[in-house]
């Protein structure tokens, strides 16, 4: 399975889930609020069973609509779960993973820290690369600055075909990360605060018009 685009689209990515019951009404809304192609799915850390259990609730939601869903950093999950693929950062982990995943689920690679991490995630079989993903507790954190997400991606973006995610850290940010040549936009963290849906259709609104 790839995660192939066929115009600019929008990734979401949920915060680190325990109850993912009372996350669902909200998950679902956003879904249906525009043209959303993956969600990555962050768990908090419990059992195998419990993890196993969340993700397919989770995914009862997303794949029904024929969004694909990936989990993070976990590709046992992912299978035995029936998820789409995972996301693996790291190249480490990404070229661990690949073995359990392919050919049939995703492998996404993010935690790439310079131009040399996301040619070799690339070569390894990574079918995408994201840049400026946000770290574990908010925000992009540590992660490079904006203009170097910027400048990352439309350097990808010209030289490669392998698909490449800019992560917004906020509503400003998604037209120039489509201008910039990101085939997605991953919103993460900041969308779940207050009204998702809304800020989703809002984001979508911003890729049309890349502003």
């Amino acid at each position: 399975m790839t995660l192939q685009p066929p115009r600019q689209r929008i990734y979401l990515v949920t915060p680190p889930l325990g109850d993912t019951q009372s996350f669902a009404r909200e998950l679902a809304a956003a879904l249906d609020a525009g043209d959303v192609a993956a969600v990555l799915l962050r768990l908090e850390e419990s059992n195998e069973r419990t993890l196993i259990n969340r993700t397919k609730a989770i995914a009862a939601i997303v794949q029904r609509r024929e969004i694909a869903l990936l989990i993070d950093g976990r590709p046992d999950i992912a299978i035995r779960a029936g998820a789409d693929g995972a996301h693996l950062t790291g190249i480490e982990a990404l070229t661990a993973a690949l073995g359990t995943l392919k050919p049939d689920r995703i492998a996404g690679a993010a935690g790439l820290r310079s131009r040399h991490d996301a040619m070799l995630a690339a070569e390894a079989g990574a079918d995408y690369v994201m840049f400026g993903e946000p770290d574990r507790q908010a925000g992009r954190g540590g992660r490079p600055a904006f203009d170097t997400v910027l400048e990352r991606l439309t350097w990808w973006a010209e030289l490669f075909q392998s698909p490449c995610v800019g992560y917004a850290d906020n509503l400003d940010e998604v037209g120039p990360l489509a201008q910039a040549g990101a085939d997605f936009i991953a919103l993460g963290d900041w969308i779940w605060t207050d009204a998702p849906a809304a800020l989703v259709a809002a984001a979508i609104d911003r890729l049309a018009q890349r502003v």
